[in-house]
């Protein structure tokens, strides 16, 4: 058979490492490694049902090209992803009736694998299917509903992960709402500032020149290490104003250091926007009479909007993953959970930590490249 899809290949093999590995582990309690539970040891209706979903991405590589073949994948996928959390949820139903209530069952290495492959082939086969990021955002969230379905109705609640949050379940919401807090009071601030600073740089070159070698250094300082710096002046600011509510740890050092990561991507990314305007959409406005403000407010910068949203996009996911890092110095958010956990070496509150990071860095990534996709094609109408 001819080889049609060198992607697909690659996901043939991520696929066929994933039933090599463990797809779920028990163990007596949360603090001791599990015993791995392969695809042999499910039963035979289960097994078939991940065999049967993973057999067309296996031939992936080999199919042709169609809208038909793109749909077979894409449905594939997601049959492979939520079969493998009704079958997580089965087993772990079933190994924890009548043990003991410390007994945990977990996600194991197989079971990340697959879901990553699902995950890929799902988005490779709807961007052949569509190439407008809103409906395939649509399509994804389409996607997710069994295993919403399955969360809601209490299908993983023996779960591992699932139990943690019960246990965790008011930490986890108040760690929601800090890092939230903690990326949009960052994220804005360095939207205005790097703004600022990347017109500065397009109108000065000179500016250019000192401003992003500065930045590119900052970009190089350890967060721990920025974070550990800011200690010192902070507290001495705190004791200077003491109805300020700064403190040399908490919530002003951690704004402080996200602000200062976010600055480099906005301004690179205003330089961009501002660059890639056409330079005869500046000669008609000029020829107009226009002044550089009006220049600027009514050419410049809707020209520029897509591009520096872009910019605006990495500098948020960035932020979402760093926000993490300021639980070192008592910030909070979904870092202080993933800490706790590596410290108690608890993988499963480990990983409440980590998946909403991960999903709320995607989702972000996802609601930006939507609003971006809408203003291309509005401009292009």
């Amino acid at each position: 058979m001819r080889l049609r899809n060198r992607v697909g290949l690659l996901l043939a093999l991520l696929l066929a490492a994933g039933f090599c590995c463990p797809l779920l582990s028990y163990a007596p309690n949360r603090l001791l490694s599990g015993q791995g539970l392969y695809l042999a040891s499910l039963p035979g209706a289960e097994a078939a049902l991940l065999l049967a979903a993973a057999l067309p991405l296996a031939l992936a590589p080999w199919l042709r090209r169609s809208a038909g073949s793109q749909l077979l994948l894409a449905l594939c996928a997601c049959l492979l992803g939520n079969g493998l959390l009704w079958v997580a949820g089965r087993e772990a139903l079933r190994l924890a009736a009548g043990e003991d209530a410390l007994a945990r069952v977990a996600f194991g290495a197989g079971f990340w694998l697959l879901q990553l492959a699902a995950g890929l082939q799902l988005a490779e086969a709807l961007r052949g299917l569509s190439p407008s990021p809103a409906r395939r955002a649509l399509m994804v969230c389409a996607a997710c509903l069994p295993a919403l379905a399955m969360l809601l109705g209490g299908a993983l609640d023996q779960l591992a992960l699932l139990r943690e949050y019960r246990n965790y379940q008011d930490s986890f919401h108040l760690a929601l709402l800090r890092h939230l807090q903690l990326v949009c009071f960052s994220v804005l601030p360095a939207a205005l500032l790097g703004g600022a600073l990347g017109l500065a740089a397009f109108r000065r070159p000179r500016v250019e020149a000192w401003l992003f070698p500065a930045l590119n250094a900052l970009q190089t300082v350890p967060s721990i290490a920025l974070f550990a710096l800011l200690i010192a002046p902070l507290a001495w600011l705190g004791r200077l104003w003491p109805q300020s509510g700064i403190a040399g740890v908490g919530l002003a050092p951690a704004l402080t250091a996200l602000t200062l990561y976010s600055l480099l991507p906005m301004a690179h990314g205003t330089l961009a926007a501002l660059r890639q305007v056409p330079t005869a959409a500046r000669d008609s406005a000029r020829g107009i009479g226009m002044s550089p403000w009006q220049l600027l407010a009514r050419v410049e910068l809707p020209l520029a909007l897509p591009v520096f949203l872009s910019g605006l996009r990495v500098t948020t996911v960035q932020a979402v993953g760093l926000a993490a890092v300021a639980a070192l110095i008592g910030a909070g958010g979904f870092g202080a959970i993933l800490f706790q956990g590596l410290s108690a070496s608890a993988p499963d509150q480990t990983l409440l930590g980590v998946l909403p990071i991960a999903l709320l860095a995607a989702a972000c990534d996802a609601a930006f490249k939507i609003v971006i996709s809408r203003m291309d094609h509005a401009a292009h109408d």
